[in-house]
């Protein structure tokens, strides 16, 4: 979704909502990570002071396999992000959004932030205790005598 922010960067107390959702043919380029609902994205950007943020949350539903037993299951993830959004900026910094010709592309960055704070280690629960190293079998489900 493409959000023109003329008026956001010319209108002090402007503001505009933001509800859409990012379609499967999108995610599917997205390595790693297997989406089985549309992104959600609601929020808002607003003029406060002559300064233009850029609040959502992203709402959506992974197939992820647990990374100690191999079990797959589905994972439902909530998260918020917050940015500046500037028309230009003089040096390479990463602590702000750039609009690209007064634009941004709002599923862009909604994906990279997600994507980004999703976990380095996927659990099916807390205190999974894996695979056997011996037999390979789910110690979550039954016991074996190989490591006695």
């Amino acid at each position: 979704m493409i959000i023109n922010l003329k008026e956001l960067f010319n209108i002090v107390g402007e503001r505009k909502e933001l509800d859409c959702l990012i379609g499967q043919d999108e995610l599917s380029d997205v390595r790693g990570c297997s989406f089985c609902s549309p992104v959600h994205v609601k929020g808002r950007i607003y003029n406060k002071a002559g300064v233009v943020y850029l609040k959502y949350s992203v709402d959506f539903t992974l197939n992820i396999t647990c990374d100690r037993c191999l079990a797959e299951l589905e994972r439902d993830y909530h998260f918020e992000s917050e940015h500046i959004v500037v028309s230009s900026v003089s040096s390479d910094n990463d602590e702000y959004i750039v609009a690209d010709g007064e634009s941004i592309d709002l599923n862009e960055i909604a994906v990279t932030d997600l994507l980004l704070q999703l976990p380095t280690k996927n659990l099916c629960k807390e205190d999974c205790k894996g695979l056997c190293m011996v037999c390979g079998c789910d110690l979550n489900e039954s016991e074996c005598d190989c490591l006695n």
